[in-house]
């Protein structure tokens, strides 16, 4: 199985297999270094502007190496007990940070929770250990890393799609092109949305006429929540392991450890 944790997507090889073609065929030839990348790119930008996608925001976008190497080593974030992943990412501090968080938007929370059934304190485990409550979403133009992974060939068809709907994001105006940064891999806001994520479960909850996942903390956690019910989380329902919920904390991440952490780290938060 391929694997890629923190971007919330799981591709079989063989589909994987089956669907590179196509994109190959649309965007040019894939490549698993940087040699053919500026051909790779040109290609896109033809196939995508034929298609009525204004690519402007790609000007300039080099080959990324620092995301291919991070994308090859992710398995090993992921090991080690789950003990020492919470100490990584929910600590004792975050605990206490989002139990702050449980009653200074306790309003918030509440409304959210009414209209799409997810409780607070897994959004708040979900805002927390994605970013830190929002501090660290990072601040890396999408653009570069999403065309560097829609070329390597290992998930060309996968990146293409969301190379295309970051495009699309800016091209519409929800987002301008130059806001459009994160933490690496192409995610987006305060709960590192992957852009054909914002596009479909984005939610503009504050009602100021933007689904605004960057600085908005009523967008961030209401789309947050959207998403859940989206895959059929059940209102009220469990969510540790044996229970109704718990398999879509997979909807989430599917590295195991990140679903084990995240049940707990609302455990904790809600206890």
């Amino acid at each position: 199985m391929a694997f890629f944790a923190k971007g919330r997507f799981f591709v079989t090889a063989a589909c994987a297999a089956l669907i590179m073609t196509g994109a190959a065929q649309a965007a040019g030839v894939c490549g698993n270094d940087g040699s053919g990348f500026n051909a790779w790119v040109q290609a896109y930008m033809a196939d995508a502007k034929a298609r009525g996608i204004n690519t402007r925001p790609m000007q300039g976008v080099k080959y990324d190496t620092g995301v291919i190497k991070i994308d090859r080593a992710q398995r090993k974030a992921f090991r080690g007990s789950l003990e020492d992943f919470m100490q990584r990412r929910a600590p004792a501090s975050y605990v206490k940070k989002a139990k702050g968080y449980m009653k200074s938007e306790a309003s918030l929370l509440r409304r959210i929770e009414q209209r799409y059934g997810v409780q607070p304190e897994v959004l708040l485990a979900i805002w927390g250990m994605e970013t830190g409550f929002g501090a660290n979403s990072g601040n890396k133009s999408v653009f570069g890393p999403l065309a560097t992974l829609s070329y390597d060939c290992r998930r060309s068809a996968f990146f293409t799609n969301e190379l295309d709907s970051a495009l699309i994001i800016a091209q519409k105006g929800y987002i301008p092109a130059a806001q459009m940064k994160g933490a690496g891999f192409g995610e987006l806001g305060q709960t590192q949305f992957l852009p054909s994520k914002y596009l479909e479960f984005a939610v503009d909850f504050d009602g100021d006429g933007r689904r605004d996942l960057l600085r908005s903390r009523a967008d961030v956690l209401a789309s947050t929540a959207n998403f859940l019910r989206g895959h059929g989380w059940q209102p009220g329902g469990g969510y540790g392991p044996g229970e109704v919920n718990y398999k879509h904390w997979n909807d989430w991440n599917r590295a195991t450890l990140y679903q084990q952490a995240l049940a707990e780290f609302a455990r904790r938060i809600k206890n």
